[in-house]
């Protein structure tokens, strides 16, 4: 075969990454645009759980000029960002679907809905259950003397690093069923090594988030709850020898 007769596979496959990587941008710019003018409400509806717990008379600041201005419009990036997850995963999943096998094929396409899921999940878990309870914990205990203002760019990165956080780590069970599936590993095992994986959970915990017990304590048992659920289902995907030839 020719240099030539070989490159040329190669710039098809390149070109169409290209092609998926500016749909999924374009997508992303879509979901911005339409989401734009909403950006300081967006803003509003994060803060609130920290707004409706500050002491009486206490607000959020800016520090700097321009963050009033930038910091709604960064959130909303990232807020179409997070939108725009299922059609970037199925640019994705567009693109390796040609090099698998049929069984391959039949797993991945519910993964990448499941994976969605779980993330939206974990953020949701993250707003609704966690924040309460963290912020209601940090105002109740402010320095007697010390007037309780957070920044509005600090607060953003904060409650986004909570929301990855918590939205990677509902990806558990997701992450078990492509471990078994591949071989890397069988649920009997992971079943044996349950203790560890618990207090690995715990350590996660307190590495992902704030330097507090009850978030940290608040991702670490979803993860376990979540590495059961994961380890029920990965029975079912557990490699067999008649699919790796087909």
């Amino acid at each position: 075969m020719s240099s030539v007769e070989q490159t040329q596979p190669l710039i098809s496959h390149l070109l169409e990454l290209r092609n998926r990587l500016l749909r999924a941008l374009v997508a992303v710019l879509v979901v911005f645009l339409g989401l734009i003018y909403f950006a300081n409400d967006i803003y509003e509806f994060v803060s609130a759980p920290l707004v409706e717990r500050l002491p009486e008379g206490a607000t959020m600041i800016a520090t700097d000029v321009a963050s009033p201005f930038f910091t709604p419009l960064k959130l909303t990036l990232i807020a179409s960002i997070f939108v725009a997850v299922p059609f970037i995963l199925y640019q994705v999943w567009a693109f390796v679907a040609p090099g698998l096998y049929k069984h391959e094929r039949r797993l991945i396409m519910p993964l990448m809905f499941s994976s969605s899921l779980l993330f939206y999940c974990g953020v949701a878990f993250a707003y609704f259950v966690v924040f309460p309870l963290v912020f209601g914990f940090f105002t109740a205990i402010s320095l007697g003397g010390v007037e309780f203002a957070t920044d509005i760019s600090s607060y953003l990165d904060f409650v986004l690093a909570l929301f990855l956080a918590f939205g990677i780590a509902f990806e558990v069970p997701v992450a078990i069923i492509l471990l078994c599936w591949t071989g890397a590993t069988d649920p009997q095992s992971l079943s044996q090594k349950r203790p560890y994986i618990v207090v690995g959970a715990f350590v996660v915990g307190m590495m992902l988030t704030p330097p507090d017990m009850i978030s940290q304590t608040l991702l670490a048992i979803p993860m376990c709850l979540l590495f059961e659920v994961g380890l029920f289902f990965a029975r079912f995907y557990v490699r067999k020898d008649k699919d790796i030839e087909e």
